[in-house]
């Protein structure tokens, strides 16, 4: 790993610059971001922004029929209380337990910003190697949570409570996962010694990739049609696996899935499965 940092820091020598502006923006309002307030606004807000266009989008494809065609189950639509049920769960979820793991770590020591903007291919860097070990460790928890049945019928089974997922059911989780994928969440980044830009970057595309994988709708620009070699699973992958429940472990790459036979082929919009109502 250190020798691959000095080489992407080589490469940064020349970019360093370009993401400068933005840090100093954002390190201006320092303030804010040593609240023990920051990280909740933070997560919720941006779930709830990624959440939000496919509330809306549910609301109008079901008066306009040319746009479910991009939807998995064509036929399903939360109703406003399923929504609301979901939204209160989180936000539930982080004034009572987020909320006061973040005074706790607000009280050990305020966290250090340097001056400095980490460099462009420094960050994707980390970005990328952050989702990779993510995505293992949430597969083995996720397997785990899976074959036992105790850790399934108390912690996981949850997030099943809906066959045919939508935007804000991603959150739908029991205290310990979502505790677990926060433990993930900030692990990373500190094994990295990520910059701080890098670690708010990973935690916005891994909400946004959270949120698309249940987000019920295939598109052309969706994030598995974009990677190529079917190396990621995306949408169709994970909607499989809320059908299945054995099957496509794995957040969002296929590799660890393909490795130990528990990959199975999603189907996509325009070729959807017979629909499931909220259990």
């Amino acid at each position: 790993v250190g020798c691959h940092l000095s080489s992407f820091r080589a490469l940064d020598a020349s970019t360093v610059r370009l993401l400068q502006p933005l840090w100093d923006m954002i390190k201006a309002r320092e303030g804010l971001l040593q609240s023990p307030f920051f990280p909740v606004l933070f997560s919720g807000t941006t779930y709830v922004a990624f959440c939000l266009p496919f509330i809306v989008l549910d609301f109008v494809s079901y008066r306009v029929p040319a746009l479910r065609k991009y939807k998995i189950h064509p036929h399903f639509y939360p109703s406003a209380g399923q929504v609301l049920l979901c939204l209160l769960h989180t936000v539930y979820q982080h004034v009572v337990f987020i909320f006061p793991v973040t005074v706790l770590r607000w009280h050990w020591g305020p966290q250090t910003w340097p001056a400095a903007a980490p460099g462009l291919w420094e960050l994707l860097y980390h970005v990328t190697v952050c989702l990779l070990l993510f995505d293992a460790e949430y597969f083995v928890w996720h397997v785990l949570h899976h074959k036992v049945p105790w850790l399934y019928q108390t912690f996981h089974k949850v997030h099943h409570k809906n066959t045919s997922p939508f935007a804000l059911a991603t959150q739908y989780l029991s205290v310990w996962e979502l505790s677990s994928l926060g433990f993930f969440d900030c692990l990373n980044p500190t094994l990295l010694g990520c910059h701080p830009l890098t670690t708010m970057t990973f935690n916005i595309v891994n909400i946004w990739l959270s949120v698309e994988d249940h987000c019920g709708y295939d598109f052309p620009w969706s994030t598995h049609r974009l990677v190529p070699y079917g190396w990621y699973g995306g949408v169709s992958h994970h909607d499989l696996h809320h059908r299945k429940i054995n099957c496509n472990y794995a957040p969002y790459f296929t590799h660890w899935d393909k490795l130990l036979g528990t990959l199975s082929l999603g189907y996509s919009a325009g070729n959807p499965p017979t629909p499931a109502p909220w259990n």
